[in-house]
């Protein structure tokens, strides 16, 4: 028994080992290029560990497949294990070496990229020289007898025949125990979210991220991902296409806008709240009596009446939000980060004006690489669940609960400064299982988490408004997504994307309701406009404030949208081709523009890389 699990164990530890080394290679390969201190090398090899370990758990299952079918069955198990060791080690040479020495040319690791150059790689190779290439093909070779030698290392158990049913019965046990050890490695944990590459992501400097990146798991993870994206959304000639799309106004000009601010560089709090869509607050409509602190705030600041969440998922109304980019009916675009990190974001924009810019969320910060997307697109620090003491990361399902993330939210921003703060804080409680510290008579659970919620914010503003802070702070508050409450609200109905958009703090001019049909996605134009800052960067997001803005949003859900302008509202199921709802009245172009909109963010999409 023994014996078997020694050898699986040796080799896994073996491909462990390997990863490090790999990392060491990689790390003395770009020293000159990207020279770092002995702490960052141990830093990139502590951080990139969980991945390490997650992809050697991938690789030994054949071993031990084979080793629990060894317990039984006598065969060549020999031979077919040193086929996988060469086969394993060959392809895992080939990454590693490709992966260091393209990181030079392509600034990020190794991904599904590389498939787009496999049927044209001479064009591939025309800037690489023929000692370059030579001196590749030796690597790859040296690296796949070096770890075919580490593997064979490894004592191979030789099958007893002797042995009774009952101890083989014992070892196939223990086999199954190891290997569901190993497939917690695998998974990253028993926690929500799953391994994924932004989990170990943990500095500002991309470079010493990407060297913490597994680029076998790199591979792998954008592989499965992949999707012939450029067939999607394939419904106009470019003409029509750009005729359909002036519409929505993104074909912006430098038009005046409204001011809405007194200073030209206040501090900055954006705070995203988790579900919190328009149903439960009355100023806009929603349920009386749930949200009493935004509604008497919604009077003191500017509260935009008729903002849509972009989508239906955290993952996607973040990067809308953040990055003024579209949500996609059946795509993710913060969980491939070979995309995400081409995106533009407020954090890089304020942080290149100057600005310390800073992510705080009471959850798991990897879960939907959502880490991966905040680092990589200008967040200099990015804080989760570990950011807080043991005692709380759990008083909520989700992790932290809301009034603890205020509260240290509320010191952090106490903290002296020398240059001025972008914040952003991403609230978690209004989520089902809707568990919550906080009990209000007279509410179900959903409004009663919506509640405790807003009395959190509430007790927060009521506190940065006695502090010299407020005079210079600009705070805006804006739901990720919209909800299906109350029951029967499907996401074609008008009401499940609705959400708020409240701007308040000194840094105002005065209170006012802007009534103007607009998405999430339009914030980040609307904010730097007012910033006076450059918005070149964001092609689908509109300033609210121009004169010239187009009232129009769209909302996607799975294999569908929700087109919103002054004439009503149109949803259709792509994948159905069916309409599911049109009011007042029917129009044909509502949902040409919707289409129209898709095909040239899905074509955005493809270019980016």
């Amino acid at each position: 028994m023994k014996k078997r699990l020694c050898f699986v164990g040796g080799v896994y530890l073996s491909y462990v080992l390997f990863f490090l080394l790999a990392k060491v290679l990689f790390l003395l390969f770009h020293l000159k290029e990207f020279p770092l201190r002995f702490g960052d090398a141990l830093a990139v090899l502590v951080h990139g560990l969980p991945l390490d370990l997650s992809t050697a758990g991938y690789l030994t299952a054949v071993p031990l497949l084979v080793a629990l079918v060894g317990t039984w069955f006598r065969g060549s198990f020999r031979q077919v294990l040193s086929v996988y060791f060469w086969l394993s080690s060959f392809l895992l040479a080939i990454i590693v070496c490709v992966d260091t020495a393209l990181y030079g040319f392509w600034q990020f690791k190794l991904d599904a990229t590389i498939f787009n150059y496999i049927d044209s790689p001479r064009q591939a190779l025309a800037s690489v020289s023929t000692g370059y290439i030579l001196a590749g093909l030796a690597s790859i070779l040296l690296i796949t007898v070096l770890l075919v030698r580490m593997l064979r290392l490894v004592p191979q158990p030789v099958a007893d025949v002797r042995a009774s049913v009952l101890r083989r019965l014992g070892i196939s046990c223990s086999l199954v125990v190891l290997g569901g050890v190993l497939f917690l490695f695998v998974r990253g944990g028993v926690g929500k979210s799953t391994m994924n590459i932004g989990a170990v992501y943990f500095s500002d400097q991309q470079y010493l991220n990407h060297a913490a990146v597994n680029p076998a798991f790199s591979l792998l993870a954008s592989s499965l991902k992949r999707e012939r994206y450029d067939r999607l959304y394939r419904y106009y000639n470019e003409s029509e296409r750009e005729r359909l799309l002036a519409s929505m106004g993104l074909n912006r000009g430098e038009q005046p806008t409204d001011t809405l601010l007194n200073c030209k560089r206040p501090d900055i709090l954006l705070i995203l709240m988790e579900g919190f869509g328009a149903s439960f607050i009355e100023p806009l409509g929603g349920e009386p009596g749930v949200t009493p602190c935004f509604n008497r705030l919604a009077a003191e600041g500017v509260l935009f009446t008729e903002c849509y969440a972009n989508s239906f998922r955290t993952d996607r109304g973040t990067v809308s939000t953040l990055s003024g980019y579209p949500a996609f009916p059946t795509i993710s675009v913060m969980k491939l980060p070979e995309k995400s990190r081409c995106l533009p974001s407020l954090a890089r924009s304020l942080g290149q004006a100057g600005y310390d810019t800073e992510f705080l969320y009471g959850g798991d910060i990897n879960f939907t690489n959502m880490k991966s997307y905040l680092l990589s697109t200008g967040y200099q620090s990015v804080l989760g669940d570990t950011h807080f003491p043991l005692s709380v990361r759990k008083t909520h399902a989700w992790g932290v609960t809301d009034h603890i993330v205020f509260d240290s939210l509320y010191h952090r921003l106490l903290r002296p400064q020398s240059a001025p703060r972008f914040t952003t804080l991403l609230t978690l409680a209004s989520h089902e299982p809707w568990e919550v510290p906080y009990h209000r008579e007279g509410l179900n659970e959903r409004t009663n988490a919506m509640a405790y919620t807003d009395h959190s914010l509430g007790v927060f503003i009521d506190s940065l408004q006695r502090t010299p802070l407020w005079q210079h702070l600009l705070v805006i508050c804006i739901a990720d997504h919209g909800i299906g409450y109350p029951s029967g609200i499907t996401e074609a109905d008008r009401q499940r994307s609705h959400i708020p958009m409240l701007w308040l703090g000194g840094a105002l001019r005065s209170p006012r309701l802007v009534h103007r049909i607009c998405n999430q996605s339009d914030l980040p134009v609307t904010l730097l406009r007012q910033l006076q800052l450059p918005v070149e960067a964001y092609p689908f997001s509109r300033d609210i404030m121009s004169n010239d803005f187009h009232s129009s949003a769209i909302h996607t859900f799975d294999e569908g949208f929700t087109y919103i302008d002054s004439t009503g509202l149109s949803a259709i199921d792509l994948k159905a081709s069916r309409l599911l709802k049109e009011e007042p009245s029917p129009s044909a172009q509502r949902i040409e523009i919707g289409k129209a909109y898709l095909q040239t963010a899905i074509d955005h999409f493809c270019s980016m890389r």
